[in-house]
């Protein structure tokens, strides 16, 4: 203790000095023993001293108790820059995106979007363009080395099946050798048509049960099966209205905006029929007769914005009830040879979800030519076989498509429309080998935890839902909390058994791409047939893994978040969480918000369709939905006004998804403190939230492409779902500083959830 007090304080040459002024060497070690001696120093202290030592004491300690606060405080307040690589090419990606300007307050979408719009000129044979077909190219190119890999050791027989049907479809030899033969003889076995030759037969039914049973065709309507949905315990035979040639029944009614396309589309079906044998005159005259029967179609196709409300379209009957409505087909065959092998009688359970338009189209069979009606259904089967033809049939579709949705035309690889029909046909086949080289289960816990944090942000929201009684909150609670989270892929995927089994009855062979199609309409039809009377499976997904979708299923109330999906640009766990709660976070507010728009919040926590809202409450509803109808219905996209009821349901998805996202946010800053920012944007995080939410829906589109989406598509043009949304946000206005009335701080702003 001594000699380390002197190196503290004095060296050799001090303390002779001391001695010199006359200290002497006893008094000296006298102070050192009395200083170094705690107890001793303590006790010769007066109780002045004492309280002024204990004084010092506690100031000292508060005074670092006030540093450490001070630091922490600091940190969270001013968390600095993220400067790590990923953080660096993403802020350069964000930045590069924006067009700085534009006002934000005045059009936040060409604010965040600009500078992609200039940089992303439609890519050759593209009508659209979107972080979506980005990260869908991205995917199939993945898809692609996994289905031409040479590694067979690991796979099971299911993806070794995948694996010889992309080759069978890559096999264009095989395939132009072939040419229309293999269509041509399907056409004579189901009995021919007029194309070829004088054609007067009594065959309506027959050819009815082998389009719809064996090639999946749904002439005139369509029959599946599919969850009851008022008891969402059981699978049942429903029947709808079906799809015409022309993407909406709008292209038929109005033919003088619409003349080009019916024209082109007539064009087309000659072609083809010139293909299949027929001379001009003869083809022209009958696909004539076809377009002007899917007219007489259209004409009765009752508009998707009338169907809304599933509560008034639901019908259940028995089956021989069928005869009587629609007497045009004899139903029990037609039925029996459908879903064969099933048994089926009589007084098998039916849903209805046209029951006028089933009235109309049989009286429509009845007034019809059988020739006709045989033409019709005979072009049905082979629209869907173009694409699996040779390159004159494919050629003939495109020059059709590029007038249709004016992309211009393209040398696309082939490989990119075999991954793609790999896809549909195989595709849990395929994505078991996608999730396996892609997904990662810290993305699925990531997904997890960032579904449960928006739906805890969606569920406090609910509290303050002015509109609403509290018996009819408390039901909505209790649906949130029941909603099912399926994220990545179905479980079954992973198991080679599991997997061989759903794929054993599906013949593939490596070499004849139109027989696997056909094998595969086959096996289709019998796996629809099994799930009749069954309990609806949770494991079976209506998206394949590598899809870059997401969705909402009300009857099982669930939501399903693909291994597609769950990248880049929607997610990156490098990322800022800003950057992850405005892009997939949205995602996942998006899809819980649909089982509550205005047609998921008619089904209950169990997925039946119900009246579980208090009668004030659907009422308010009704009121609130209202003004979105209206403000939707004010934009326009090259000067045609969107349809504000038939996208009310994705409006109201997208407002109440960006909202609980945003909460949910701030939920996590609350939680664990402010995140660094990205360098050079000069944003706040919370103004990365709405500017990484908007890029994700930075778009460009043809006019045609555009045409289409706004009469066909329930979302609105991308575009309006982002400026729809923050004008209705607060939360925007106030990180953006947006003054009132501005365009995307209006006084009146829409607001359901």
């Amino acid at each position: 203790m001594v000699s380390s007090y002197k190196r503290a304080t004095l060296d050799e040459e001090d303390l002779l000095d001391t001695t010199s002024d006359g200290v002497s060497p006893s008094s000296t070690m006298q102070v050192t023993l009395q200083r170094g001696l705690g107890p001793r120093c303590w006790a010769v202290r007066t109780p002045v001293e004492r309280r002024l030592v204990l004084a010092l004491c506690a100031l000292s300690l508060a005074l670092f108790i006030c540093i450490l606060t001070l630091g922490v405080h600091y940190r969270n307040t001013r968390p600095g820059l993220c400067l790590s690589e990923q953080c660096v090419s993403v802020a350069a990606a964000v930045t590069g995106a924006l067009d700085r300007s534009v006002d934000p307050c005045r059009d936040f979408y060409s604010f965040a979007c600009g500078g992609w719009v200039k940089k992303n000129p439609l890519p050759e044979g593209k009508s659209r363009w979107d972080p979506f077909n980005n990260l869908w190219e991205h995917n199939m190119a993945i898809m692609k080395d996994l289905l031409e890999s040479t590694e067979k050791q690991s796979l099971s027989e299911a993806e070794e099946k995948a694996q010889r049907y992309y080759k069978a479809c890559m096999n264009e030899a095989t395939i132009e050798k072939l040419g229309a033969q293999p269509l041509q003889e399907l056409i004579n076995k189901m009995g021919g048509w007029a194309l070829s030759g004088p054609w007067d037969k009594d065959n309506f039914q027959e050819v009815l049960r082998t389009a719809s049973a064996q090639f999946r065709s749904s002439p005139f309507f369509t029959v599946f099966v599919s969850t009851d949905s008022k008891n969402s315990s059981s699978n049942i035979i429903q029947v709808d209205q079906s799809g015409l040639g022309l993407p909406s029944r709008e292209y038929y009614l109005n033919k003088t905006a619409n003349e080009k396309y019916l024209r082109a589309y007539l064009d087309f079906l000659v072609e083809v029929g010139m293909l299949l044998g027929g001379s001009e005159e003869t083809s022209h005259t009958l696909m004539t007769e076809i377009v002007a029967f899917e007219s007489a179609l259209a004409n009765i196709t009752v508009p998707q914005e009338e169907r809304r409300d599933e509560e008034s379209i639901y019908h259940k009957i028995q089956a021989r009830e069928l005869a009587t409505l629609a007497p045009a087909i004899d139903w029990m065959p037609f039925l029996r040879a459908v879903f064969a092998p099933v048994v089926l009688n009589d007084s098998e359970p039916v849903v209805l979800y046209a029951t006028e338009y089933l009235q109309k189209v049989s009286q429509l069979i009845s007034n019809t030519s059988k020739s006709t009606l045989n033409n019709y259904m005979i072009m049905k089967v082979v629209r869907k076989m173009v694409s699996i033809l040779d390159q004159r049939f494919q050629d003939a579709e495109q020059r059709f498509l590029e007038v249709m949705y004016g992309a211009k035309k393209s040398c696309a690889p082939r490989w990119k429309l075999c991954v793609s029909d790999t896809d549909s046909a195989l595709g849990f086949a395929l994505g078991a080998l996608f999730v396996k080289a892609t997904f990662t289960e810290d993305s699925k816990t990531f997904a997890e935890d960032m579904v449960a944090e928006i739906k805890g942000a969606f569920e406090d929201s609910l509290k303050h839902v002015g509109w609403m009684d509290d018996e009819t909150k408390k039901a909505a609670k209790e649906k949130a909390d029941a909603i099912y989270n399926m994220i990545g892929y179905p479980k079954f995927i992973m198991d080679p058994k599991e997997l061989d089994k759903v794929f054993s009855d599906l013949d593939v062979a490596s070499d004849l791409y139109f027989q696997n199609v056909m094998h595969y309409y086959s096996f289709s039809g019998r796996v629809t047939a099994d799930q009749l009377r069954k309990a609806p499976n949770r494991d079976q997904w209506s998206m394949t893994p590598p899809t870059v979708n997401a969705y909402y299923n009300p009857t099982k109330n669930e939501i399903v978040l693909p291994a597609g999906i769950l990248q880049s640009p929607f997610y990156n766990h490098e990322w800022p969480k800003a950057l992850n709660f405005g892009g997939i976070g949205v995602v996942m507010g998006h899809e819980l918000t649909h089982a509550f728009d205005d047609q998921g919040r008619v089904y209950d926590k169990d997925g039946n369709l119900r009246s579980w809202w208090k009668n004030s409450s659907a009422e308010a509803f009704k009121q609130q939905t209202q003004c979105m109808v209206e403000q939707y219905s004010h934009y326009n996209i090259n000067s045609e006004s969107l349809n504000g009821k038939h996208t009310l349901g994705e409006n109201i998805a997208d407002n109440g998804g960006l909202k609980a996202a945003f909460k949910a946010y701030e939920n996590w800053i609350w939680k664990h403190g402010k995140e660094a920012a990205l360098p050079a944007l000069g944003m706040t995080n919370h103004q990365l939230f709405f500017v990484g939410f908007a890029q994700v829906w930075c778009s460009v589109r043809t006019p045609e492409s555009s045409h289409e989406g706004v009469i066909t598509d329930p979302h609105s043009p991308s575009r309006f779902r982002v400026i729809g949304t923050v004008s209705n946000s607060d939360d925007f206005s106030k990180h953006f500083g947006c003054p009132p009335d501005t365009p995307m701080n209006p006084r009146r702003k829409c607001e359901l959830w």
